[in-house]
């Protein structure tokens, strides 16, 4: 895989692949826009048509199954969503497009299906998830391949490094970010001097791959990250998850360019 380094002079490297941000920099509705009281299960295609619907973005998460094709699902195991319980890595696509979520006659989908439902009418941020040490043979290619072949704007992202760093070989030309969540600092962060949460901040961002476009950061590290940004990567956009309180959407408008959102419509 590609290594993982970053430009000269603690900056971080700008993007191959740039970020359409007249496409990007709005309200982002995570897992699609969803509501299960309204039968629009999170990552289900009803939840994706609403989003479309109402002028959103798209986040969803990408699982891959046995043989490694990219499946839209959030979990590693079943059970909390499907009337079946294990994990989604163990079935294959056939096995899996028999399965329908709790009390609704809906599949999972495949990503290539959520490509031909969306097309071009909303942009995808896209997180690959990555359960294991390495992912499982091909999954990264199809995900890439049909993320080059998408007319529609699509951004690839996950918390893996090293993930996002092979999209830079598999998809140069498709914008990447990085997430990353309070559970990747020291216990320490919290009640850190401003210098001290700046270095650590430093390490955790300063070292993603080079040829990202954007962030996509937990809220509660949001002020702090865009000060550091600030610093080292100004040109990158950062989006901000999940935004759910009006607390969070006060610091989303404040610092973030973009909310990845859900339990409200903005």
């Amino acid at each position: 895989m590609q290594a993982l380094t970053s430009a000269p002079g603690g900056r971080v490297a700008q993007a191959a692949g740039a970020l359409d941000r007249t496409a990007f920099l709005r309200p982002i509705a995570h897992r699609g826009l969803h509501d299960r009281a309204r039968g629009r299960i999170e990552n289900s295609a009803p939840a994706f048509r609403a989003a479309i619907a109402r002028g959103y973005g798209i986040e969803c998460d990408l699982q891959a199954a046995k043989d490694g094709t990219p499946m839209v699902f959030h979990d590693e195991k079943l059970d909390r969503l499907i009337a079946a319980s294990g994990s989604i890595a163990d079935r294959t696509p056939a096995e899996l497009a028999r399965l329908r979520y709790r009390r609704q006659d809906i599949p999972i989908l495949p990503f290539s299906d959520l490509l031909d439902l969306v097309d071009s009418r909303a942009p995808l941020l896209v997180e690959v998830k990555v359960n294991r040490k390495a992912p499982p043979k091909g999954y990264l290619d199809k995900i890439a391949r049909q993320a080059r072949a998408h007319k529609g704007p699509i951004a690839l992202m996950s918390f893996n490094r090293e993930v996002v760093a092979e999209f830079g070989r598999l998809a140069p030309t498709v914008p990447r970010g990085l997430v990353v969540g309070t559970h990747q600092l020291r216990p320490t962060w919290w009640t850190a001097s401003t210098v001290a949460r700046n270095r650590i901040l430093g390490k955790v961002l300063g070292g993603a791959p080079v040829g990202i476009a954007f962030f996509a950061i937990d809220v509660r590290m949001l002020a702090s990250v865009r000060a550091w940004m600030h610093h080292h990567a100004p040109d990158l956009a950062l989006f901000s998850w999940t935004i759910r309180t009006a607390r969070e959407r006060g610091a989303a408008a404040r610092w973030a360019d973009a909310a990845i959102f859900e339990g409200y419509e903005p």
